[in-house]
């Protein structure tokens, strides 16, 4: 794990100067405080900050060129299959055991198109072909490393950090803002690939990688994607449990290699359990991680400890008070390369930063609830999914004339005109007319087409479809708060139900059997059985979060008002800043309580401040 910049230049003529270079480098040396490094070429620059994870030797360092000379590479991340490519390649004279050297090896022997289709792992990777003059910018299929880049007419910058591009020189001083991210920030909570809030200035989509060549053509190949096609359906239930047993294992397996030390997370529900179970079966001296807080509504320390009790895991508790918790929150928005809403990135910070005093790579449960049908939101969609079969006006006629007023006011079939536009609000957190009244003008929902379904009576195809949008719109904002939050404290996350081997098998599963409440994650629940009695599997995760309500209306009230009220408004020249503010008044005043909205809002200004935007 590491944070890089790089510039690339179709003249060679206006590469920014070594030292501003550096400077802007040194915006991410959080992510690689083990090692830095910059080199110039004559069309292009490439810079590296370390945190040394395989081969920690100076072998291991980057940018690396590769043996025939022709490509240089910065490379973010972890390829997890590197050691069966150097063998299934027969790749010889390797001077280190570092996965970057075996890429660069790939890269002479098979072209940067013959590569990236094998990578198995999460990565952000730039390639210079110098050879012929091109820039390779490749994201994993499942967006765990952030990738961003900027074009302007001198050339492109690419970044592991949106700052890093915004504030380049190239870029700063004509930023422009997108009115239609704006929205879709405050909705999110955070800003979705491939757009940015600046024109310009774009993410790399998941599963895609982007080539640009000396005259500036751009292409686009998108070479893996998660899957809702109903052609992919291969697997019985009976399989299920099987196969998945043995890819996740495999999956744990290849995610235990790190020659710094390694542990994993532990929480009270399945996804975490599971992975510890296995990484302890994998290896007996691997200890977990818990942390401990002071509300007992939502620690886990109970639970978590009944889990590694049974598998006589070493557990090691960490306690964070309230006061910690509140006092990490400045710190936590200095690392906020972005504009970033979900505040459960408060106690994600915490736990990395208690973690790293004794470990640097962590494995994770991410991911579960949105290959296996984690969430209830999912089940409601498909109960009520066949009003959407009848027209809005006659629905909404059929239930005001059968006395059900009081319920509709809240209830779906009633509110929203289609079931995509219901479950695009299930994943926002300011309604849209609330949201609508933020803009000076109206503004278009930049994902709208993305929430867009027909075949509500075709239970398959809506499940599959639900858990694409899970997919690419919910996990994305946790893959990007967990890779922000550990990055902070130099820590390394890893995902192994993200494991490509793992999400393809996730592909064939006939999500029928998912249908129902008790079938959440059923078949995880199942193999869970495997390795901890059904009296703890069945324990309600209280979740990994904070009393936000309550925290905004008392310990942080005063800042809330110091940069919501008295500052101006990041954006007001699209933004109605007397709208915004009283949205954020209305919840002190009890006319709403949607917390998460006015979080987002004040983290909006928090990051602004933070950029000096204001």
């Amino acid at each position: 794990m590491c944070g890089f910049l790089a510039e690339f230049t179709y003249t060679g003529t206006n590469l920014t100067e070594v030292s501003t270079f550096e400077t802007l480098l040194g915006l991410s040396t959080h992510r690689g405080p083990d090692f830095t490094e910059t080199v110039r070429g004559d069309y292009y620059q490439l810079g590296f900050n370390r945190l040394a994870i395989l081969d920690v030797s100076t072998l291991g360092n980057q940018p690396k060129l590769s043996p025939s000379g022709r490509y240089h590479v910065v490379f973010n991340g972890e390829l997890y299959n590197y050691k069966a490519l150097e063998a299934a390649y027969g790749l010889k004279n390797l001077m280190s055991t570092s996965d970057t050297e075996v890429l660069v090896h790939l890269l002479d022997e098979l072209g940067v198109e013959g590569t990236i289709p094998l990578l198995n792992g999460m990565f952000s990777i730039t390639v210079v072909d110098t050879k012929v003059h091109t820039l390779y910018l490749i994201r994993d299929f499942a967006g765990i490393k952030p990738l961003f880049y900027g074009k302007s007419s001198e050339g492109i910058v690419v970044a592991s950090q949106f700052n890093q591009v915004f504030r380049h020189e190239w870029f700063c001083n004509r930023l422009e803002l997108r009115p239609e991210l704006i929205k879709a920030y405050m909705g999110f909570g955070y800003m979705p690939s491939p757009h940015t809030i600046y024109k310009d200035v774009y993410q790399v989509d998941p599963g895609t990688y982007l080539k640009f060549d000396r005259a500036g053509n751009e292409e686009c190949i998108v070479y893996e994607r998660f899957s809702s096609d109903l052609d992919t359906l291969t697997l019985n239930e009976t399989l299920q449990k099987t196969r998945l047993e043995h890819t996740l294992k495999e999956s744990v397996k290849r995610q235990l290699v790190s020659d710094v030390p390694i542990a994993s997370f532990l929480s009270g529900g399945i996804d975490s359990p599971l992975i510890t179970a296995m990484a302890k079966a994998e290896r007996s001296n691997i200890s977990a991680f818990t942390m401990s807080v002071s509300d007992e509504a939502l620690d886990e320390r109970v639970d978590a400890a009944n889990y590694a009790k049974h598998i006589a895991v070493n557990h090691v508790v960490t306690e964070v008070s309230e006061t910690e918790l509140l006092s990490s929150i400045d710190a936590h928005f200095t690392y906020m390369s972005e504009p970033f809403g979900d505040y459960s990135s408060i106690p994600t910070f915490m736990v990395t930063q208690k973690a790293k005093t004794s470990y640097t790579v962590m494995l994770s449960g991410d991911g579960g609830d949105e290959l296996f049908f984690g969430y209830p939101r999912m089940l409601d969609v498909v109960k009520k999914r066949y009003w959407f079969a009848i027209p809005y006006r006659l629905r909404r006629l059929i239930l005001r004339l059968t006395n059900k007023l009081q319920l509709t006011r809240t209830w779906a079939p009633y509110h929203y005109k289609t079931i995509g536009d219901w479950v695009h609000e299930k994943h926002t957190h300011i309604f849209k007319t609330q949201l609508d009244g933020f803009f000076n003008e109206p503004i278009k929902d930049v994902l709208s087409a993305h929430y867009r379904f027909k075949g509500v009576f075709n239970t398959r195809k809506l499940l599959l479809w639900l858990r694409s949008n899970e997919f690419y719109a919910h996990l994305q904002r946790v893959l990007t708060k967990v890779d922000c939050m550990s990055m902070a404290n130099s820590i390394e996350v890893r995902v192994p139900f993200l494991d490509k081997e793992v999400v393809r098998l996730a592909y064939g599963f006939y999500p029928e059997r998912f249908k129902t409440a008790s079938d959440l994650k059923g078949v995880l629940k199942s193999l869970l059985k495997d390795y901890y009695p059904s009296s703890i599997i069945y324990n309600q995760k209280k979740g990994f979060t904070v009393p936000i309500a309550d925290w905004l209306k008392t310990h942080l009230y005063q800042d809330v008002q110091q940069v919501v009220f008295e500052q101006p408004i990041y954006g007001n020249s699209y933004l109605d800043s007397e709208a915004v503010r009283a949205y954020v008044a209305d919840f002190y005043n009890g006319k709403h309580d949607s917390a998460w909205g006015v979080w987002h809002v004040y983290a909006w200004q928090k990051w602004a401040i933070k950029e000096q935007l204001l």
